[in-house]
């Protein structure tokens, strides 16, 4: 007897199927026509014709144009239809909430970034997130309820246990037990937080260096040092969310750092940190220091490193290559990934000549050797990690023609 219409094999499952792996093929090459499609599914054309008028029917696809420039008629391309859907990303720092939201097929069409200096919140966070999203969204020509889903990088994470913040004393205003209440409530979309760096690590393994690998580490030095853990394809986050939080590892050259939650670093921050590489130029006698915050201090001591072969520019680099391959040792010791990704623009700025050194300072440092790459997100990395999450799952719920 024929199953149920939505249990596996049945043509509504299987048309389904077929729909989703035609909206994916759209998204990955652009516009394709009906042929091309039937071939890169295996559909027959009238089943690939019929796909199509389905897809176009509920709004998912739409007609853009003709080939033109090859032999025969010319054939009608489709591509998926931008305003299917939205999504939208936040990243949350001290210093700024950035917003921005994405059509469904990834292009960012509205952004907004609102400042929130000061030790203490001058609104409330829920309004300093609404102020924010609604200022992308407006940016965008849309309204808000037009947004699917929303997601939220803080530096830290949320506890699942507990639903508050951790490992993010530095962030005012966000360490509320009633906080994602609130936001739930003030928000007409589903909400998911989600860590800075983790972030990071979404949107290399969708878009950038870490494309194609199930098992890598993403190292991230910027204003925070910290770790991302992609363990068979999954992002690793521990069971209070605290994954990845290098910055409070213990390693050899720094001092212990005790109750490091309230100190909000530890030894490997100390030794390898942003902070840290200011210090160690000082101490080797550079001379024309950059001021402003030391993220970008570290950035341009680094990136003017680079193009030194000798000299004390040469030993800041060597030296720094070495702090920071102390702390992946024990990393790679204890993961042996398949990769590392070099990300943040204290490591950015390094480009080749710093992965070079890290890469050789670790080989004689852990018995794993993964390789070591640069990474490729560098504009925004947070945010498009907080958009990519978004458009994932906004994909899965709208793409879903089986229901």
């Amino acid at each position: 007897m024929a199953g149920t219409a939505g249990t596996p094999g049945t043509p509504r499952v299987l048309r389904a199927m077929n729909d989703r792996a035609a909206l994916d093929l759209l998204l990955e090459h652009g516009p394709l026509s009906r042929t091309r499609i039937g071939k890169l599914t295996g559909l027959s054309k009238p089943t690939a014709s019929q796909l199509l008028a389905r897809l176009e029917s509920a709004g998912l696809v739409r007609a853009t144009g003709t080939s033109e420039g090859r032999p025969g008629p010319n054939a009608q391309l489709y591509s998926v239809n931008p305003a299917a859907a939205y999504a939208a990303g936040i990243d949350v720092n001290p210093g700024r909430i950035r917003a921005a939201v994405a059509d469904i097929t990834g292009r960012t069409v509205g952004e907004y970034e609102l400042p929130t200096p000061g030790r203490r919140p001058s609104q409330p966070v829920v309004r300093q997130v609404t102020d924010a999203l609604d200022g992308a969204v407006k940016a965008a020509g849309l309204a808000r309820d037009d947004v699917h889903r929303l997601v939220i990088g803080t530096p830290g994470a949320f506890d699942p246990n507990t639903g508050r913040l951790r490992y993010a004393s530095h962030l005012p205003g966000w360490h509320s037990p009633t906080l994602l209440d609130e936001l739930a409530a003030a928000l007409p979309m589903p909400v998911e937080y989600e860590n800075d760096v983790n972030l990071v690590a979404i949107a290399e393994q969708r878009l950038g260096a870490a494309r194609g690998h199930a098992d890598f580490v993403l190292l991230w030095n910027e204003e925070g040092l910290g770790a991302a853990l992609v363990l068979g394809g999954r992002l690793h986050r521990g069971w209070t969310g605290g994954a990845g939080e290098v910055g409070f590892l213990p390693v050899p050259g720094a001092p212990l750092v005790r109750q490091v939650a309230k100190a909000n670093s530890g030894g490997y921050q100390e030794l390898a940190g942003s902070q840290a590489v200011p210090r160690l130029a000082r101490e080797l006698g550079i001379e024309d220091l950059p001021t402003g915050p030391h993220a970008e201090a570290a950035a341009e001591l680094v990136a003017r490193a680079a193009d030194h072969t000798t000299g004390p520019q040469r030993e800041l680099l060597r030296t720094y290559a070495t702090r920071l391959a102390t702390g992946l040792a024990s990393l790679v010791s204890v993961l042996d990934p398949e990769l590392v990704v070099l990300s943040g623009s204290a490591l950015t700025s390094g480009g080749e000549v710093l992965r070079a050194l890290v890469q050789a300072e670790l080989e004689e440092l852990a018995a794993p050797r993964p390789r070591l790459v640069v990474g490729d997100v560098r504009e925004h990395p947070v945010l498009r990690g907080a958009l990519e999450s978004a458009l994932a799952a906004t994909r899965d719920e709208v793409f879903d023609t089986s229901r």
